[in-house]
C-alpha cells in the first residue's frame, strides 16, 4: 500500500512491451472474427443439396454471392460468400464429375453430404466486438497477450514503465569467484535474486559490492539512481551493521522495521527522498529469499501496477506435521506431493540446498501445522 500510484504508462511496440505490465484495458478495435469464415477445409455451401460447384474462395480472397444448390471450394479461414448457410468439411463431401446425373451436375461436377445451418462457420464477432474490453489494466504481457492484442488490431500497446532495481551487496567477506578463502565465503545472493527480481517485472540495473563502511553504503544508498533500492546484509544490530544508520544520514524514513517471521525477520522497507524505496534483505540466503518474496516483489507488483498477491494460493493439506517457531510465522521450503506438501530438508536461514528444490514457501503459522492441516503457499517465480 506504501508503494502509492503504479509507475507511469508508456506506449511500446510489441518486441518491447513483452513482459511489462497494461497500463490500460485492453479493447478490441475489430470484430474478431472481422467476418464470417470457414472453420475447415471444405465447401461453402447455400441451401440443401446436392449442390453445383461452381469454383472456390481461399483465405484473402473474396467470392460472389452464392444462390441456393451451389457450393464453393473453401479453405479454412476464407471469407464465407454471401449467401453460404454452411461450410460441409472434405471429410464429408463427395463430388461426382460433372453430368455423373443428367440434369443435376455443371462443369465443376456436384456435392453430395449432410450440413446442417451455421454448420463449422465462424460467425463474425464470435470472440468479441469491436470496442469488447479483452484483458484489464495490470495484465502482464505474455506472448499470448500479443498474439491477442495483435489479433484484435493493435500495433502498440501502453504498459507500465519497468521499476528500475540497483542491487547492493554488502559485505567484506564476499568472494565472487572461486573457491573461498579463510574468513571468505561465496557471494550466493548476487547471482541468485537479480533472475527473481527481472521475473518479476523489474529493470535490474546492477549490482555493487559495498564493504562494510558507512559512509561507502551512505553514499551508494544517496546516489543510486534506482527506483528501488535492494540491499543484502546490514539489517540487524552488529558491529558492521550501518543499514540503519545510513538511511537515517540520507533521510530515509522506515516503513517496516523487521518482521515476526523467521527466517528473515530483520528484514526492512524504507521510503528514501525522491518517492524511492529501500528493502534491505538479511545476508543469510534463505532470509533473503523470504524477504524478498514477501516485501520486495509486491513492491516491485504494485509500482508496475500488477495485484499484489498473485503468488499466493490456498492448499488443501499437508502432507505431514510442518514444524513451526514458538512464537513467528514461519516460511518453510516445501514440495507438493500427492497427499498434500511436505517440507524438505536444509531449511537453514544460511541455507539454499532446500530451496533449491523447493516448489514453494509454506506460510505455517506459530505452532506449526498438523498432519492434514491447511497451509498457505506463497509461491516462488
Amino acid at each position: 500500500r506504501r508503494a502509492g500510484a503504479p509507475l507511469p504508462g508508456m506506449v511500446l511496440g510489441p518486441v518491447a512491451a513483452l513482459g511489462r505490465t497494461l497500463a490500460e484495458p485492453l479493447a478490441a478495435l475489430t470484430d474478431l472474427p472481422a467476418f464470417d469464415t470457414s472453420a475447415m477445409d471444405g465447401w461453402a455451401v447455400a441451401g440443401p443439396g446436392p449442390w453445383r460447384l461452381t469454383g472456390r474462395v481461399l483465405a484473402g480472397e473474396r467470392c460472389r454471392p452464392l444462390a441456393d444448390g451451389e457450393a464453393v471450394e473453401i479453405a479454412t479461414g476464407a471469407q464465407l460468400p454471401p449467401g453460404a448457410t454452411g461450410v460441409l468439411r472434405r471429410e464429408h463431401g463427395l463430388v461426382e464429375p460433372a453430368h455423373a446425373e443428367p440434369g443435376d451436375g455443371g462443369d465443376g461436377g456436384l456435392l453430395r453430404g449432410a450440413v446442417g445451418p451455421g454448420q463449422d462457420v465462424r460467425p463474425r464477432g464470435q470472440e468479441c466486438r469491436c470496442g469488447d474490453e479483452l484483458l484489464p489494466a495490470g495484465t502482464v504481457v505474455t506472448p499470448a497477450v500479443l498474439g491477442l492484442a495483435s489479433a484484435a488490431g493493435h500495433d502498440a500497446l501502453t504498459v507500465r514503465r519497468r521499476p528500475t532495481v540497483e542491487l547492493l551487496v554488502l559485505g567484506d567477506e564476499l568472494q565472487e569467484s572461486g573457491l573461498p578463502g579463510p574468513g571468505r565465503v561465496r557471494d550466493a545472493l548476487g547471482p541468485l535474486l537479480p533472475p527473481l527480481l527481472a521475473a518479476a517485472g523489474a529493470e535490474v540495473l546492477g549490482r555493487r559490492y559495498v564493504r562494510d563502511d558507512f559512509g561507502l553504503l551512505r553514499d551508494a544508498i544517496r546516489h543510486s539512481p534506482a527506483d528501488v533500492v535492494l540491499t543484502t546484509g546490514g539489517t540487524a544490530a552488529g558491529p558492521v551493521d550501518f543499514l540503519h544508520a545510513a538511511l537515517e544520514a540520507t533521510g530515509g524514513h522506515l516503513l517496516v522495521d523487521g518482521v515476526a517471521v523467521r527466517p528473515g525477520h530483520p528484514m526492512l522497507l524504507a521510503e528514501l527522498p525522491g518517492g524511492r524505496r529501500l528493502v534491505g534483505l538479511p545476508g543469510n540466503p534463505l532470509a533473503a529469499v523470504a524477504g524478498t518474496v514477501t516485501l520486495a516483489l509486491p513492491l516491485l507488483a504494485a509500482l508496475s501496477g500488477r495485484p499484489t498477491g498473485a503468488g499466493r494460493e490456498r492448499i488443501e493439506r499437508a502432507a505431514v506435521d510442518l514444524p513451526g517457531h514458538p512464537a513467528d510465522t514461519r516460511l518453510l521450503p516445501v514440495v507438493r506431493r500427492e497427499d498434500g506438501v511436505a517440507p524438505l530438508a536444509f531449511d537453514g536461514p544460511a541455507m539454499l540446498r532446500g530451496l533449491a528444490l523447493a516448489e514453494a514457501l509454506a506460510v505455517v503459522p506459530p505452532g506449526g501445522v498438523p498432519a492434514g492441516g491447511r497451509t498457505e503457499l506463497l509461491t516462488l517465480p
